[in-house]
């Protein structure tokens, strides 16, 4: 859907014009572009369906379409209500500042990824942290902060607690993390950390 990209680049840009979407902040641009995919699967009830990405397709070409003036809109507000989001939950580390929080919980992370490739529906588990998160007004790097809950339940959990079976251990690691979902939207502050490194940054 390179006209949605494009469509959401302009916006962004309209709200930012000092954002190089090309260039040096070309990432921000497929963390908006993810979000926007996800809000309208939740919006369409498409989270979590069977060949739930070619129905989005199908359906943002035909509402394109049909009313092009009128999706256009829509993009520029949702676009202006995840700027204001990023802004918000979104915080950049610079040189060394945040460096032993952030080397804490990037160990935590990649010592839990293995375990995170291990489970069989784990698509599944992080399809409902997103629909969640949405659900409770996060909108803004949905998929990144559904992945990283799983993933920080499943290290801790895997320390304390030896499970009778992988259903059992999914359940858990299910309510668990859809509960600290609900609790984020009570939060204020940011929740994504961005370190700026020489490839401008690397987010975890």
């Amino acid at each position: 859907m390179n006209f949605l990209e494009l469509l959401l680049s302009q916006c962004l840009t309209d709200h930012n014009p000092l954002l190089d979407l090309q260039g040096s902040d070309k990432r921000v641009l497929q963390i908006a572009c993810e979000d926007l995919v996800n809000f309208l699967k939740f919006h369409w009830e498409l989270i979590g369906k069977d060949n739930g990405d070619y129905d989005l397709i199908d359906r943002v070409h035909k509402y394109f379409e049909e009313n092009s003036e009128e999706f256009s809109k829509f993009v520029s507000v949702w676009s202006g209500l995840w700027i204001r989001k990023w802004n918000e939950r979104v915080k950049l580390l610079i040189g060394t500042e945040g460096t032993s929080q952030w080397s804490k919980v990037s160990k935590r992370l990649q010592d839990a990824d293995s375990l995170w490739r291990q489970l069989k529906r784990r698509g599944e588990m992080k399809d409902l942290l997103v629909e969640s998160l949405i659900r409770n007004g996060e909108i803004c790097g949905t998929s990144i902060m559904a992945e990283n809950l799983l993933k920080l339940e499943l290290g801790d959990n895997e320390e304390r607690h030896s499970w009778n079976s992988e259903e059992e251990k999914v359940l858990n690691l299910v309510n668990i993390t859809l509960r600290k979902a609900r609790q984020l939207s009570y939060s204020k502050g940011p929740l994504i950390f961005v370190k700026i490194d020489k490839r401008y940054f690397a987010l975890q």
